[in-house]
């Protein structure tokens, strides 16, 4: 087994699971073991300038420029160690396939729990590879635990052979960037990168400097509950509003029936009675005046209702979550060049598409630290179908030392 996959393996068996309805940082006091263990392995393997930040859960550490190199521009590499709390990532039990033979695959018989091809078509472009699979009841956590162990592994290689000439080199390994607090606490100056990649998409190859703007919003329907035999021209369902509240958003915009560019309303979660309900909205879009125009219609939308029904029936919470990284990205776009060259190189073909959510380096290019994203080799993020090939990941721990060496080839 290759060293990047050995440790694959080892950090899913770790519990890192994040929870959205903490407000801490970390959220889950378990995501300190996977970075307690990358502590340890940092310093086995002689990696310098290591920092454990034990109240939030950040670990940095620094691979020292070679000789000559010292003036360079400093490049940081960043994964995260949480997984998706969409479904349990306790008791992962991971196998590898070898050279997949194109079918379904069963991963839990007892539970019936198929990878169907006909669900999961990209699973037909690794026939003849290995793939590391669930057994149908957690997720995997290649999403991120791919891009740390690619880290890891990249960290390891060139500590080990000083003939690969480079500048100084930071990694930092982030808590809690699938609720989306990641970069809460992420240190840009104690980094000291000028810029940075994240490890966190999915196919190798995918290269991605352009994310949606992101805002959540909750939007608080309060009623009044009469009796349903004595109720004409007194009751006001909350329920009912809420849903009208809803239907009154363009249809189009629902998800379900958006892709590339495309952005939407999207009601994540609902709750409440007749007497008083609330819904969980998040709000998308990659253009910058689409997307103000949709926060816009939103807030129209229950000055509408509460028109109709009452003022304060209807009230609106919104926040700006992050924005589009591209309008950073845009004045540093040799980081896309460069990161090009190096998979053209390697055979790699480089997929440069929006990613429709976000990262932690959508924040970070905010903060100063331009940071577009690389993929990983995982796919099906988030669910018990997820998987990961071997094959990709290992190629993409070459990457990483191929992207790094075009960064400083010409120093």
């Amino acid at each position: 087994m290759s060293r990047v996959i050995d440790l694959f393996m080892q950090y899913v068996k770790i519990d890192t699971e994040s929870d959205e309805r903490l407000l801490t940082t970390p959220s889950t006091m378990k995501q300190h073991d996977l970075a307690e263990v990358l502590v340890s392995q940092l310093k086995e393997m002689q990696a310098q300038e290591i920092t454990y930040d034990k109240e939030h859960c950040y670990v940095y550490a620094t691979i020292p420029a070679s000789e000559g190199y010292e003036q360079s521009p400093v490049i940081g590499l960043i994964a995260h160690m949480d997984t998706s709390p969409a479904i349990s990532g306790k008791g992962v039990n991971p196998r590898i396939i070898s050279n997949y033979d194109g079918k379904d695959i069963v991963l839990n018989h007892e539970l019936g729990v198929v990878s169907k091809v006909s669900d999961f078509p990209d699973l037909l472009l690794y026939v003849g590879q290995d793939l590391i699979v669930t057994d149908g009841t957690t997720l995997l956590g290649a999403d991120d635990k791919a891009g740390v162990a690619e880290i890891m592994a990249m960290a390891e290689y060139l500590l080990a052979h000083p003939e690969i000439k480079h500048g100084k080199i930071r990694i930092g390994f982030t808590p809690d960037e699938e609720v989306g607090a990641g970069a809460d606490y992420f240190d840009v100056k104690l980094f000291g990168a000028d810029f940075a990649y994240t490890v966190d998409g999915g196919r190798i190859g995918e290269l991605e400097y352009e994310n949606f703007n992101a805002a959540g919003a909750r939007v608080k329907v309060q009623g009044r509950s009469v009796h349903p035999g004595d109720a004409k021209n007194k009751m006001k369902n909350a329920l009912l509003m809420l849903m009208e509240f809803q239907n009154m958003l363009p249809v189009q915009q629902n998800p379900m029936y958006t892709s590339g560019y495309e952005g939407f309303f999207h009601l994540d979660h609902i709750e409440g009675t007749c007497e008083y309900a609330e819904g969980d909205y998040i709000i998308r879009d990659h253009d910058r005046a689409k997307f103000e125009s949709k926060k816009e219609l939103f807030l129209k939308t229950a000055d509408y209702l509460n028109q109709k029904y009452g003022p304060g029936t209807v009230t609106v919470d919104m926040k700006d979550s992050y924005f589009n990284m591209s309008e950073i990205i845009a004045n540093h776009m040799f980081l896309i060049d460069k990161a090009k060259e190096a998979m053209i190189e390697m055979g790699i073909e480089p997929i440069v598409s929006p990613i429709r959510g976000g990262t932690d380096g959508a924040r970070l290019s905010f903060m100063g630290l331009p940071c577009p994203n690389l993929g990983t080799g995982g796919h099906n993020f988030h669910g018990k179908y997820e998987f990961a090939c071997v094959q990709s990941m290992e190629k993409n721990v070459e990457f990483l030392i191929r992207l790094l060496e075009k960064h400083y080839e010409s120093i």
